[in-house]
């Protein structure tokens, strides 16, 4: 848990759609970038060699306005002891900045767990990930899908500008933004070096009275659509197997010839590179 080189090009992104205000990270974030390269990126304002956790960082840098941290144990000084498994009981604070950088997966009761970020989370105010999505196992529970969080994370849901990516861990200059599946598809994605995901999405508006509803899109679409896969067509056959063995196989890499993927240079300034 932690802000690493990726873990704050995120905070970058989001940082440019104004101030944090009081923000909560899911575990106490240390931070593993260089003093030498905070204080080139962002000055002497704090003495970033004394800086272990990410307080000072959000305050200084990011217009956090007050940062708690929770934890199931308090052996890193987390401001709220919680576990994550379990609901969060009625009352409990709202914050404009939820970060969950390298935490969730460790939470085995993860559906509660996102159902408590989301909780956490104001309304009007930003979510933002740093999850762990190929060749992680063994690091958590879980690994995550682009999927997961366009489904989650959807208007019907109350959210809006939701924006997932994914990124080589140690390739720290690049990201490629996943485009929305359509109707119908999936995004398959296959690395063979470890791969984050990277979602930012924002509260649009708080659902009163009605659980979330998250499927995988391709299936709906097949349920809205009615045809068993054993009754399509030939062509739709064809298409099926030149998408699993052709395109799966040679272009699911995270690579600019992905055609579901779109390469970024980061720190992603989307004014600019748009030009």
């Amino acid at each position: 848990m932690g802000i690493d080189a990726h873990a704050l090009h995120c905070l970058d992104y989001a940082g440019l759609f104004g101030a944090f205000g009081r923000t909560v990270t899911l575990g106490r974030q240390n931070v593993f970038i260089k003093p030498r390269r905070l204080e080139a990126k962002f000055g002497a304002r704090l003495d970033w060699k004394s800086q272990t956790y990410c307080e000072g960082l959000l305050e200084t840098c990011f217009g956090a306005t007050k940062v708690d941290s929770i934890d199931r144990s308090n052996y890193e000084k987390a401001s709220v002891i919680f576990d994550m498994n379990e609901p969060l009981p009625a009352g409990f604070a709202e914050y404009d900045t939820v970060i969950d950088f390298g935490t969730s997966e460790h939470v085995f009761n993860i559906s509660q767990a996102l159902n408590n970020i989301i909780r956490l989370c104001r309304q009007g105010g930003q979510i933002l990930h740093v999850s762990p999505a190929n060749n992680f196992c063994g690091h958590g529970f879980w690994q995550f899908s682009p999927e997961l969080f366009f489904s989650l994370y959807s208007e019907q849901n109350g959210f809006r500008d939701t924006e997932v990516f994914v990124a080589g861990r140690k390739t720290t200059g690049v990201w490629y933004k996943v485009k929305k599946p359509r109707a119908g598809e999936r995004v398959p994605l296959g690395s063979r070096e470890k791969l984050y995901v990277i979602c930012r999405t924002v509260l649009q508006k708080k659902l009163a009275g009605r659980a979330l509803d998250v499927q995988q899109s391709d299936y709906v679409a097949r349920w809205e659509e009615g045809v068993a896969p054993a009754d399509r067509q030939q062509s739709d056959a064809f298409n099926a197997w030149l998408h699993r063995r052709i395109l799966h196989k040679y272009f699911r890499t995270p690579s600019r010839f992905n055609p579901n993927l779109i390469r970024l240079q980061v720190p992603y300034r989307p004014q600019i590179q748009a030009r």
